[in-house]
């Protein structure tokens, strides 16, 4: 059954205004963050000008209507980097608006203090000021202060998941702005009104709502909004799957935020990007996007960004089946969500945890936390995050084999995913409905259900775009590598020749020399041959070990097989499955050829590969189980070992160890770095080694053996260091199998 986590798709919006009133806001599918706070684009001048702003206050002595605007001004130019000056200068423009019944005074001060209770979530609060302010601006007929507090109302009701009342108070807005000519502000509307599409699913109305904010923005030249509506295009584009269009938007959007130096806009770029190279299954490059996200959000206390980065995280642990770690960023953004009275994510949160409790085969907890977070979506009326719930809890059930329970949860859910168009929670429920069908001896519907499934399935696959992308990467990359090993080769073989060459010229001058000489010179001589020749002589052999190593890296057998399974993939039409193996294949063989070029490679660089080449031995089916350990005292990045000396005895004990074993098979590497030494510990749990083993197997261990010992002799006298390779049955423990133990010469880097 497909996992839960495949259907959180992130999106994040950002609600714009214009430096005159300046709000922002970060809108997630499982996720809806909301600041108010100075545009980006202004920061640098905002700051200019609360300086300027102080000098003229301090001239200003006269208690009128011209010193209330100065201190609000300046409370406004404060608030984002010295929030008790924000709150003084408020409070005394506050008595003085007072003092001198200036009502647009008060209005102002309000409408900031909205502002601020609603960056610490205290939306109840928030409202109260924004209906106070709107109040004053009413009296006066104010129609841009009016305007600005249906904007404010908009963005509120937004974070509450009121949509409806958002989309009224936003129309209201829209009508003054238009009657006024105040193109900016429309810009704002615009922006705001396709976050509201774009959320409950209406994706079209959002894309001409984004298209003509653009078209606005550039026409009269507004950075921010054209950054802002390129972050919200490639919010939609990653949900419909476009992620090339996606990430071209998050770019353009990026180069703004680094222009004007915005650490919060970065934070969430970068919180996009991770989320389009995840949806990618570039896992790395996600986690690396997630990492600055969350170092840029923390910086700038973001808490609702940090929460949704931390579950982001999560997922990513999730998909690469690491249940501890996952469980612990979900904890994590679950405790701050809470903390902040953030519903939606905590919602969110609770269905992660609730995934990976079912993956673990805790239905019960499971059930519990998505009980949790089908409540809180029923309270907050978010209808993207409600059917995911809906799905968890039915899966609880099918578990349990309570199939009628679990029923009537995806037929819920099925019909909110029919009514949003959600096509991966379609997708699901298809799946989910013919297992229970089947379970419950209904086999017509079940194949219905299945066929609908898979029909879903392939059409947001896309499998003919997905065949050619993988045919044209896989030539490329392909003969690429073996371009490359075939340009390597040649440079052994020529200097092998090179190196005989010389040592034969070296033999004849050496010989013409001790016929020309003394006694005495004969035996200086022949001490100085001999130290000449055992060192062209150990060159050689190193050069020629190489070369072997080299040939051994890309076997043709190994090729043969990876090919021929990718081959019956296509044929099974596993395509997802197939272009997964393709990619983890490559990027084995780039990783080895790369390392090929090197005598030393990074310790992190050749446990990657390490890792892709178990990966790839088990991907078809799970027939062993493998650890990779490393003592903490280890970093990856400060060790250089040579290359492609730990594989050989990986790859004997996949193909020799076990025999007819075919339960319980495990393959463990454990690292550890203790008496300035670097020891690579491999155990399996097969027959164990004997002679009568080594002779059916053909002699390929003792080849492998031979090759390493030999390299190992050479390395540890270059490097000066000792290295050694030490194979032995794990019957002299009482234990099972054959353990290997390397100590493996090393260069140690400086920290820098």
């Amino acid at each position: 059954m497909t996992s839960l986590v495949s259907i959180f798709l992130n999106q994040s919006k950002q609600i714009k205004k214009s430096p005159a009133k300046s709000i922002h806001l970060i809108l997630d599918f499982k996720l809806l963050l909301l600041c108010f706070f100075l545009s980006a684009g202004s920061l640098y001048a905002q700051s200019k000008k609360a300086d300027s702003l102080a000098h003229v206050l301090s001239a200003h002595t006269q208690e009128d209507t011209t010193r209330v605007n100065l201190l609000y001004d300046l409370a406004y130019a404060n608030f984002q980097t010295d929030m008790e000056s924000t709150n003084a200068h408020l409070e005394e423009a506050w008595h003085l608006s007072e003092e001198l019944d200036y009502t647009r005074g008060k209005a102002r001060v309000l409408y900031l203090k909205g502002i601020l209770e609603n960056i610490k979530s205290n939306y109840t609060k928030s409202l109260e000021f924004f209906k106070r302010s709107l109040e004053h601006y009413r009296s006066i007929g104010d129609q841009d202060g009016i305007a600005a507090n249906y904007t404010a109302f908009g963005i509120t009701y937004y974070d509450q998941s009121k949509y409806e009342e958002a989309i009224q108070v936003y129309a209201k807005a829209s009508e003054i702005y238009e009657n006024l000519g105040n193109k900016r502000e429309l810009i704002t509307i615009l922006i705001n009104s396709g976050n509201v599409y774009s959320e409950t699913g209406r994706f079209d109305e959002a894309i001409l709502n984004y298209q003509r904010a653009l078209e606005e923005s550039e026409a009269i030249n507004d950075e921010d909004g054209i950054s802002f509506v390129h972050s919200n295009l490639g919010v939609v584009y990653k949900v419909q799957g476009n992620y090339p269009l996606a990430i071209d938007h998050f770019n353009k959007s990026l180069v703004y935020d680094i222009k004007t130096k915005d650490t919060l806009g970065l934070a969430y770029k970068y919180n996009d990007l991770g989320e389009v190279y995840r949806s990618l299954e570039k896992y790395d490059a996600a986690l690396e996007h997630y990492e600055q996200s969350l170092r840029f959000s923390s910086k700038k206390g973001n808490n609702r960004l940090v929460a949704v980065i931390n579950g982001n995280i999560g997922n990513l642990y999730l998909l690469k089946k690491a249940y501890s770690e996952a469980l612990t960023y979900y904890y994590t953004s679950l405790e701050t969500s809470q903390k902040i009275n953030n519903l939606k994510q905590t919602a969110i949160c609770f269905n992660s945890i609730g995934e990976i409790k079912l993956l673990l085969n805790e239905p019960l907890i499971a059930r519990e936390n998505f009980l949790n977070a089908e409540e809180i979506s029923r309270q907050t009326n978010n209808k993207h995050v409600l059917p995911i719930s809906l799905l968890g809890i039915a899966e609880t059930y099918v578990n349990e084999n309570d199939y009628q329970k679990a029923l009537f949860f995806t037929l819920e859910a099925q019909k909110i995913a029919e009514e949003l168009a959600l096509l991966e929670i379609q997708k699901k429920t298809f799946e989910i409905l013919s297992i229970i069908y089947e379970k419950t001896g209904r086999y017509r519907e079940a194949l219905n259900n299945y066929q609908l499934f898979k029909s879903l399935n392939d059409s947001l696959f896309n499998r003919e775009n997905i065949e050619k992308i993988a045919q044209l990467k896989y030539k490329y990359q392909y003969k690429q590598a073996l371009d490359s090993a075939s340009i390597r080769e040649l440079e052994l073989t020529k200097t092998v020749m090179t190196t005989s060459q010389d040592l034969a010229q070296s033999r004849q001058n050496f010989l013409w020399a001790i016929i020309g000489i003394l006694m005495v010179s004969i035996l200086l001589g022949a001490i100085v041959f001999y130290q000449k020749y055992h060192h062209i002589k150990a060159k050689t052999e190193n050069i020629i070990t190489e070369q072997k190593l080299l040939r051994s890296q890309m076997t043709p057998h190994f090729i043969f097989n990876s090919l021929s399974v990718l081959q019956g993939m296509i044929l099974n039409k596993e395509d997802k499955k197939s272009v997964n193996y393709l990619s983890k294949f490559s990027r084995l063989l780039r990783i080895t050829l790369e390392n090929s070029r090197e005598q030393m490679v990074l310790l992190s660089q050749e446990l990657t590969a390490i890792e892709n080449y178990l990966a790839l031995q088990s991907f078809e089916d799970d027939s062993y189980d493998y650890t990779i350990t490393i003592n903490h005292n280890i970093d990856g990045s400060l060790f250089k070992i040579p290359p492609m000396l730990i594989q050989p005895f990986i790859e004997n004990a996949i193909e020799h160890a076990f025999g007819d074993q075919k339960e319980n098979r495990k393959i463990e590497m454990h690292l550890e770095y203790s008496k300035n030494e670097l020891i690579c510990v491999i155990k399996d749990n097969g027959m164990g080694i004997t002679d009568a083993h080594e002779n059916r197997r053909g002699g390929k261990k003792s080849l492998a053996t031979k090759i390493t010992s030999e390299r190992l002799n050479i390395l540890s006298t270059n490097y000066k260091m000792k290295g050694s390779v030490t194979i032995e049955n794990r019957m002299k423990y009482h234990e099972k199998g054959t353990i290997v133990t390397l100590v493996i010469p090393y260069e140690k880097l400086e920290v820098v």
